[in-house]
């Protein structure tokens, strides 16, 4: 018997659907075709086994106590999970009977592993082939199935993912067992979870929240001057444009390019006001836009949460439901936003089901251009899995509930944006030079909507007001600064996160790392979390009691902004989520031992567990140091801290003072009162020392980097000296 192992249930009704009948169906199980040519197609219910609690490795480690951390299991040991029990229990009869079996798990990492852990559990020794299916139309499906490979051959992704679930599991259970220790000696009860995804995204939160609270206004001023043309003979509207400041003004200028210094503006003010100047630069084009991607999960939840304030997990909860229950859209747990080619030929009958489903949009399925085939449908852009769109089925199983109605018609629209035409911008630029001086003016406004009509604006925003469009000017001709004035405007701080933005932050988290390197894998990988996890984590720190609710806004808690401020920074910031994906990748690409990155892990658990906790097990977040060691910049005692880049010593006037002294082999260094700087070469802290040509930066971890920087007044130079 040839048994086939899917997924999901979804995707093994499509792989019987693509194989000869006749077809039985039974609990957790299709048999296609009849005697000894039957195959069998089951599946997984995602992953049907689990990592086990550290009581299964040994009963002591079932009671939290800080003398047995870290917990380090010798063998390795997964456990059936609840609720899936009785699909498992299908899987091993059938595997009993079976010849050979089909590896039909999704084409990714876990989808890799949630299958080989099943074959693995129950010691499968029979041959194993592995099928990529990414595209579940009838062809599609087909084609894959014909095309079976040794499932050996992806041995190593099967590594990578399950490096990534046991990492994951000594970092979080060591960690959280540990910091829950710790506060308990100091009377708190509640249980303080710390896993390498939710804790940054936490950090995301206390961090918005601390910038908010602790924002000082600081007033700023814009300079806006009115031109109007020269030429005798000129017809043309007189138009107002923004003083652009150059590298003169540098010094008045803060990080966003803003002016604060008003003396300043007022002598730009008065050394253009009446004056001629010259246009130098003229730009008036018609610009097409392009209609967006069908949506993925992630884009869904942001959209959904901007629109209609839907929580992360009721977007899912609710797609899940037009999915499973109604069968109105395809697979919602997706991260990708293109469309395999094959379904470009079901467009027609997906435009008569959502004209039958959402009325609403009857009249735009009417308008459709069914000859259009924008960019979504690309072969080389799907993956595992394609965007979500609306299904063929043209009714729903029951009256749609508010949500699903929204959810359905958001999908909708972004599937008929395909078959509209671009949105056509008039964008104008003009650039006027008054002595010194540069004014820049400029105009956009939407000449033809195209799919823009099938856009859902926020009921409370208020249309634009209407601008008079920039004279159609040629450069070099005349202009006459006839008038130019002063605004003063106060910076703002951020906005509180909402579901919105705080998906959107987890989805291009990337922006909030400023190593180079680090940046470029996080763009590279999902993010933190993934579409399927985004929002249960989100849920996760409300349930813990780290988040709440402002109205519509996400806050952090007291226990949140304990538990960030007793972290080192390594834990609360997405940096390690980009250093364990590069490590990962290199995994699967056989370039690095999954066993050495789980020793180099352990090393470092160890590590912080016993620096953070010395011989007596006292829990404590920093360490005094020996009075001899003072501030450079107050002289007050410090203290010595974990931070990003290792341990340094801080003030114990902070926030009031905050200087800091870096680290050499535990031994203070000469301090200059900045945080301690990365090497470029390695990311190990710099420590000033002295040479026989003075002061330098010199890596800490010398003699295994020797890269050293420059020091200007005190501090690195941003340029890196030669290697030696």
């Amino acid at each position: 018997m040839q048994l086939y192992i899917a997924e999901k249930p979804s995707l093994g009704r499509a792989i019987a659907a693509a194989l000869p009948g006749p077809y039985h169906t039974g609990q957790g199980w299709i048999r296609c075709g009849q005697g000894d040519d039957a195959t069998v197609v089951s599946w997984c219910i995602g992953h049907l086994l689990e990592p086990a609690e550290p009581a299964s490795y040994n009963p002591i480690w079932k009671k939290w106590r800080l003398e047995d951390l870290p917990l380090f299991p010798e063998q390795w040991e997964v456990s059936p999970k609840e609720g899936v029990r009785q699909q498992l229990s299908v899987l091993e009869s059938l595997l009993r009977k079976a010849d050979n079996v089909v590896h039909a798990g999704d084409p990714d990492r876990e989808g890799q592993l949630l299958v080989d852990e099943v074959l693995r559990y129950f010691g499968v020794d029979v041959p194993v082939q592995r099928v990529l299916i990414n595209d579940l139309t009838p062809a599609a499906v087909a084609r894959a199935i014909q095309a079976p490979r040794d499932n050996r051959e992806f041995r190593r992704l099967s590594h990578s993912a399950l490096a990534r679930q046991r990492a994951d599991w000594l970092y979080g259970i060591n960690l959280t067992r540990f910091y829950t220790l710790s506060y308990r000696q100091q009377g708190e009860q509640e249980v303080y979870s710390v896993g390498r995804v939710q804790t940054p995204v936490l950090g995301l939160v206390v961090e918005r929240d601390n910038t908010i609270e602790h924002f000082e206004p600081k007033p700023y001023f814009r300079i806006e001057a009115t031109f109007s043309a020269q030429e005798e003979d000129a017809d043309q509207s007189p138009f107002k444009a923004n003083w652009v400041p150059d590298e003169a003004f540098q010094q008045s200028l803060d990080d966003d390019n803003r002016l604060l210094d008003r003396t300043v503006a007022e002598q730009v003010v008065q050394s253009v006001h009446g004056r001629p100047g010259t246009i130098t630069e003229a730009r008036f084009r018609d610009r097409p836009e392009p209609p967006p991607l069908p949506l993925s999960l992630s884009a869904l939840q942001i959209e959904a949460g901007r629109l209609f304030r839907m929580g992360a997990k009721e977007v899912l909860d609710t797609a899940q439901s037009l999915y499973e229950r109604h069968q109105l859209i395809t697979y919602p747990r997706s991260d990708c936003r293109y469309l395999p080619e094959g379904h470009y030929e079901q467009r027609d009958r997906v435009v008569r089901a959502i004209s039958r489903v959402a009325p609403d949009l009857a009249d735009a399925c009417d308008q459709s251009d069914l000859s259009r085939q924008s960019s979504a449908w690309n072969d080389k852009k799907v993956d595992a899995h394609h965007a979500i769109i609306p299904t063929t089925r043209p009714s729903s199983s029951g009256k749609l509930s508010s949500a699903e109605e929204k959810l359905y018609g958001l999908v909708s629209r972004y599937y008929l944006m395909q078959f509209a035409a671009d949105a056509i911008h008039r964008e104008g630029k003009l650039i006027a030079k008054v002595g010194d001086h540069q004014f820049r003016a400029t105009e956009t406004a939407v000449l033809t909507p195209g799919w823009k009509s099938l856009e859902l604006k926020l009921r409370d925003s208020r249309s634009e007001t209407s601008r008079t469009p920039l004279p159609r000017l040629e450069k070099g001709e005349r202009v006459l600064c006839s008038d130019s004035t002063i605004t003063e405007r106060k910076t703002q701080p951020p906005k509180h996160f909402t579901d919105a933005t705080l998906l959107s932050a987890m989805t291009n988290i990337a922006r909030f790392v400023s190593d180079t390197e680090l940046r470029k894998t996080l763009r590279e990988t999902d993010g933190l979390g993934t579409e399927a996890t985004r929002a249960s984590i989100i849920d996760t720190l409300f349930k813990r009691n780290y988040l709440f609710r402002e109205s519509r806004f996400i806050r952090a808690t007291e226990k949140g902004k304990a538990l960030i401020d007793a972290l080192p920074e390594s834990a609360s910031t997405p940096d390690r989520t980009a250093v364990w994906e590069s490590t990962l990748e290199s995994i699967r690409e056989g370039e690095a031992d999954p066993r050495a990155f789980l020793n180099t892990l352990k090393d470092e658990i160890r590590g912080f567990i016993q620096r953070l906790s010395p011989a007596s097990r006292e829990p404590t977040d920093e360490t005094t140091v020996p009075q001899q060691v003072h501030c450079p910049k107050c002289r007050a005692p410090m203290t010595e801290r974990d931070g990003k880049f290792g341990r340094f010593y801080a003030c114990t006037r902070y926030p009031e003072c905050k200087g800091t002294r870096p680290l050499e082999d535990g031994i203070p260094q000469d301090g200059t009162g900045q945080k301690p700087i990365p090497c470029p070469h390695c990311f190990a802290p710099l420590v000033r020392r002295k040479g026989k040509k003075g002061w330098f930066w010199g890596c800490s971890s010398f003699p295994a980097c020797r890269h050293t920087v420059d020091d200007l007044e005190g501090k690195p130079a941003t340029r890196l000296r030669n290697s030696t």
